[in-house]
């Protein structure tokens, strides 16, 4: 797919639902910036193994809909913006990359992302564009096996979002955004973002291109395997130990569907449990099979 064509399809998504964004936004309450992150108890604190959904499950009569990707009349525009809106919230990779000789930057937020394996370390994002007509970030990386996965917070999602803008090659995403670039990384050349909490030194383990459904024989998008080489943490967010980022300060953004983002301001806790400790192992388990009964659809 050429830049041409990308751009095209860009046109045709058509995120917003809103005509005036920006008078719709003005209806709409300011940001609240004293809002800090709160745990509360669990929906149901007094859940017990074999209870299945809690209180606020909602029992009704709706029918769920299989829906083929492939069926006739249906874009993949349409599984796009179905997708989007249901595997939320997704983490932004904000990626910086450079040209190898250092004369071209870019920064660009991916949303199809996240961390697969500790050991090691191997995050995942992936591109809309195929390797013949890689855009930026897929250009940088091809070219240089490296990148810096920024966390984006709060405080930087506007310049975020701006860096989204659809720039030439060539055309620095840093300026746009007025984000300050820092080059103090120690693996890799790309600079890390500032402003940003928590930045990741990557290289490239693996690339894989997809063939296209909706136009056989070409190319649609590629899935990148990143190791990480180095972590930066802002000292404040940092505990003792130096493995955990404070959520307070951390303050991450998530993408939602079409064109919303998310807060993180309530969370919760639930131990992972054991199954010979709080089930009481194989016993416990086949009392529990004859309570329920025979209750599987």
């Amino acid at each position: 797919m050429s830049a041409e064509d990308r751009k095209a399809l860009e046109n045709k998504v058509k995120r917003s639902f809103h005509t005036d964004f920006k008078q719709v936004e003005a209806s709409r309450s300011d940001w609240d910036s004293s809002a800090s992150v709160q745990y509360t108890k669990t929906p149901n604190p007094n859940w017990k193994f074999g209870d299945g959904a809690n209180h606020t499950h909602t029992e009704t009569s709706a029918k769920h809909i299989a829906i083929d990707p492939y069926e006739p009349g249906r874009s993949l525009i349409d599984n796009y913006k179905l997708s989007i809106s249901a595997v939320v919230p997704r983490p932004i990779a904000f990626i910086s990359t450079r040209s190898r000789d250092g004369s071209k930057e870019n920064l660009a937020p991916m949303s199809f992302f996240q961390m697969i394996n500790a050991d090691p370390p191997l995050f995942i994002f992936a591109v809309n564009s195929p390797l013949a007509a890689a855009k930026d970030t897929l250009r940088n990386l091809v070219e240089t096996g490296e990148c810096v996965i920024n966390i984006v917070s709060e405080g930087i999602i506007e310049a975020v979002n701006a860096t989204s803008i659809d720039a030439p090659y060539g055309v620095s995403e840093w300026d746009i955004s007025g984000l300050t670039p820092v080059y103090d990384c120690q693996t890799v050349s790309c600079a890390r973002v500032k402003e940003c909490i928590f930045s990741i030194e990557a290289k490239i383990e693996s690339i894989r291109e997809f063939d296209s459904r909706a136009n056989p024989g070409t190319k649609s998008g590629t899935l990148e395997v990143v190791e990480a080489t180095r972590f930066w943490a802002r000292e404040d967010a940092l505990n003792q130990e130096r493995n955990v980022i404070d959520l307070s300060i951390l303050r991450p953004i998530s993408r939602l569907g079409d064109i919303s983002y998310g807060r993180t301001l309530q969370a919760f806790q639930l131990p992972r449990p054991e199954f010979e400790k709080d089930l009481n192992g194989i016993q416990g388990f086949e009392e529990l099979k004859k309570r329920r009964g025979d209750t599987h659809i």
